[in-house]
């Protein structure tokens, strides 16, 4: 069956934003864990996908623009992560979105829609984000493998990665090394799919 993978960036001590939505310490949006070749569906929540759609749409648009969101051109490991998203369906889980005007999303209101996903052929599934559907599948047990990219930097306070975990998770660590930049990257397999229904809003 294939795996569901939840990758993120985060700071050292665990948070995904500053207290005021800050993320000018992310250098970059490549794909650092590894994962265009590995999967061949990306989801994620409605809170997130307005500002990705923007992101990878503007990307997609003008490859040599500056970008709004971080006063820079995209780098050529963007490019081809828009190239890949823009190929690839993305599954947007949501109660509240209204519409998506990529031609690669589709939003679903049922969470068990990632179940019927994973029980069928194909690559892996790549889980984007945000924290409140990562944490809302941890719970549930619906996460096979956590990939994090950890760079080096301490916010102090923010939006926490882990916010929404009800409980203690054991982890099994696959793979742990260093990056440019001093970011450290970080696999781990979680304890088991428990393949109960997800608690709290999506």
């Amino acid at each position: 069956m294939r795996k569901v993978i939840a990758a993120m960036q985060m700071s050292l001590d665990g948070f995904i934003e500053g207290p005021n939505g800050e993320i000018d310490w992310i250098e970059n949006w490549e794909d650092s864990y590894d994962l265009m070749e590995q999967v061949d569906t990306c989801v994620l929540g409605g809170g997130m996908y307005p500002g990705y759609e923007h992101y990878w749409t503007s990307i997609l648009a003008d490859p040599k623009a500056v970008l709004a969101f971080t006063g820079k051109a995209a780098t050529q490991g963007e490019i081809d992560y828009a190239n890949f998203a823009d190929r690839t369906p993305h599954v947007v889980l949501s109660g509240t979105l209204k519409q998506v005007q990529w031609k690669a999303a589709r939003i679903e209101r049922d969470v068990d829609s990632l179940l019927q996903l994973k029980q069928r052929p194909g690559k892996d599934i790549y889980v984007v984000g945000g924290a409140t559907l990562v944490g809302s599948l941890i719970n549930a047990g619906w996460i096979d493998e956590l990939r994090l990219t950890v760079h080096p930097v301490v916010l102090g306070q923010g939006k926490a990665l882990f916010k929404d975990v009800e409980r203690r998770q054991r982890l099994e660590r696959v793979d742990a090394r260093a990056a440019e930049g001093g970011l450290v990257s970080l696999i781990y397999r979680t304890s088991g799919a428990l393949r109960v229904a997800p608690t709290g809003e999506i």
